[in-house]
């Protein structure tokens, strides 16, 4: 194997900005409705309450629509 190729020796780079962390917002992808992200719980795992689609988790800057 020539040097330099094949498996690194340190811990991946990849997902640095990925999961976790307690920024971003929870987002219906139906309607567009933002809530805040409530540390320890995934937003994966909340419900739209305006039209029960399962939310999803957004990292970009925004307001709230309620």
């Amino acid at each position: 194997m020539a040097f330099g190729f094949g498996r690194g020796k340190g811990k991946g780079q990849g997902r640095r900005l990925g999961w976790g962390g307690p920024g971003g917002v929870c987002i219906c992808p139906s309607c567009q409705l933002k809530l805040p992200h409530e540390p320890g719980k995934p937003c994966f795992e909340r419900f739209c309450p305006a039209c029960g689609s399962p939310m999803t988790r957004s990292f970009g800057a925004g307001e709230f629509r309620e």
